[in-house]
């Protein structure tokens, strides 16, 4: 046990009275919080000394191995059972000795703490350390103090489904580098921690590596792969080649930890590689490759597409950018600030410039359009939407479905049932300059034999408008500011995406320059060119 810390019973009970760092002493405890035999139920935020009381009862049982104990001074203890269980038999971890810092936070009720120990498989043993903190709440129903449980309180990176192992390596241990044969690794390069494990597990073997001992986590409700938190015995690594740009990916790396919540990915729009995929989220998901929001007004490419496709009209044809538009009950209108324009002068190409979501749901009655036609556009012509990519990670690829109703119009300007994510909407702009699909990916193909998705691609025409629109976009319209310091050929789409009951909308950006495509959204980042849009800047900056 922990130098300081002594055990005693008083009246049956279990206490400890500390003289640990940062707690200082205090009174015997007589009864566990909120005990029975007439002690009334206790309400309100625990005091200092149910805290004190609390955690170090907690470390006491965890420090001897004792699960059951442990995960009994937690508000939930079945999961903490099991987390707990993983600790002490699956990953073979022991002699633990934990450190307790002093309480910070709302009430002083947040204690950090350092962890110490030994892990020890087939003869080998290496030290363990590491820092974590938790928090201590009051019982809804018992009344008692209780550290509020999350999987992080026995591990830093532990989430929920999470548990803890030691053995040999599911997978070999792999050497990833970019496209110049540049290391990549998760310490350089943190938004690819996640998709290096998940590349380690499914290509490791290819690789020619050999699987080494490690403590590590396995993640039981995610796509990734096994996390390695400590090496006993080094396998062999593998080298595996990935079409990343380690200076573009750095870039990204960069730009994403500006803006909470953000996510953004770059891709060659001439061969579909991914040049860069960087997240900052507080979940640590990968939102770059598998989120599903509402793109907002960046889906006005596609739908641009789709009225030049289907002879609706062209970027030098009509297309009036009214106040409201309305369809089918529900009144649509165009984002604050933008000036209206009723003149039938007004073009396709003028209002994609503006954003203006009247004149495109002003347009979706047209003939031949129907219900459909969105979808028949995104799958047939971008490649979106049919579920068979193959990035070389898990990834979804877009969801427009054919849409009745208001939510047909709502889908024309990228809000009600169409989903995408940054990976979409990077592969919708490389579609639209290049007028051909190439799925994206991150792991060549030759490696596993996996056959990529094909989609027909637009018309050269309708490709040499919808680029021409979008350096508009870039050089005179909503984008124009936030494009202002890059050169060359450039050319965006902004989009502001608005969740119900979230006070400020999800902001949404995707442009080019040259021979890379990029997007980006930030959640509740606001327009356009607020969040998203300085993303995808300083990643385009960069060049592949």
């Amino acid at each position: 046990m922990r130098k300081g810390v002594k055990v005693a019973i008083v009246g049956g009970v279990f206490a400890a009275m500390v003289g640990g760092a940062g707690y200082g002493g205090y009174n015997v405890v007589t009864a566990l919080n909120g005990g029975g035999g007439g002690v009334e139920k206790r309400t309100g935020p625990p005091s200092a000394d149910e805290v004190r009381e609390t955690t170090e009862k907690f470390f006491a049982a965890w420090e001897k191995g004792d699960a059951t104990t442990a995960s009994s001074y937690t508000n939930d203890a079945a999961a903490a059972g099991a987390v707990f269980g993983s600790f002490v038999d699956a990953a073979r971890i022991a002699d633990v000795e934990i450190e307790p810092g002093e309480p910070t936070g709302a009430g002083d009720r947040t204690v950090p703490y350092s962890v110490a120990a030994t892990v020890s498989y087939d003869g080998k043993s290496k030290k363990l350390a590491y820092k974590s903190r938790l928090t201590v709440v009051r019982g809804k129903t018992t009344g008692r103090a209780l550290i509020d449980w999350r999987p992080s309180v026995v591990h830093p990176e532990l989430k929920a489904g999470d548990t803890l192992f030691t053995g040999e390596a599911a997978a070999p241990p792999i050497e990833a580098v970019d496209r110049d044969g540049k290391v990549l690794t998760k310490e350089k390069y943190p938004s690819l921690g996640p998709i290096l494990d998940t590349l380690r597990e499914r290509y490791g073997a290819d690789a020619g590596g050999t699987p080494g001992i490690e403590l590590g986590i396995r993640h039981t409700t995610t796509n990734a792969g096994d996390t390695t938190l400590l090496t006993l015995a080094e396998g062999k690594a593998g080298k595996l080649r990935t079409t990343i740009s380690a200076r573009t990916q750095a870039a990204a790396e960069a730009a994403v930890e500006k803006y909470a919540e953000s996510s953004v990915v770059a891709l060659q729009p001439s061969t579909g590689e991914v040049l860069a995929v960087a997240n900052h989220r507080e979940d640590g998901f990968n939102a770059a490759f598998q989120g599903e929001l509402p793109p907002g007004s960046t889906m006005k490419i596609v739908t641009a597409a789709m009225l030049i496709d289907n002879g609706v009209t062209s970027m030098n044809g009509p297309a009036p950018c009214p106040d409201t538009a309305t369809w089918q009950s529900q009144t649509f209108k165009n984002l604050p600030g933008l000036k209206a324009d009723e003149t039938p002068n007004a073009t396709l190409a003028n209002s994609f410039q503006r954003s203006c979501n009247t004149a495109f749901i002003k347009l979706i009655d047209e003939k031949p359009l129907t219900d459909a036609s969105l979808t028949e556009e995104a799958q047939e012509r971008f490649g979106i939407g049919r579920d068979d990519w193959k990035t070389g990670i898990a990834s979804m690829d877009g969801k427009v479905p054919p849409s009745g109703g208001p939510n047909r119009a709502a889908n024309a300007i990228g809000q009600g049932d169409v989903l995408m994510n940054p990976l979409n909407m990077a592969s919708v702009t490389s579609t639209a300059i290049t007028g051909r699909f190439r799925q994206p990916y991150l792991v060549s193909p030759e490696l596993d034999d996996r056959k990529l998705a094909t989609a027909e691609g637009l018309r050269a025409s309708t490709a040499s408008q919808l680029k021409q629109m979008m350096r508009l976009t870039a050089t005179q319209g909503t984008a124009a500011t936030v494009m202002a310091d890059l050169s060359g050929d450039i050319g965006a789409k902004t989009g502001s995406a608005e969740i119900d009951g979230q006070a400020v909308a999800d902001s949404w950006f995707t442009g080019f320059r040259g021979d890379v495509a990029a997007a980006a959204m930030s959640e509740g980042g606001g327009r356009g060119g607020e969040a998203a849009g300085p993303i995808v800047v300083d990643v385009l900056k960069a060049g592949g």
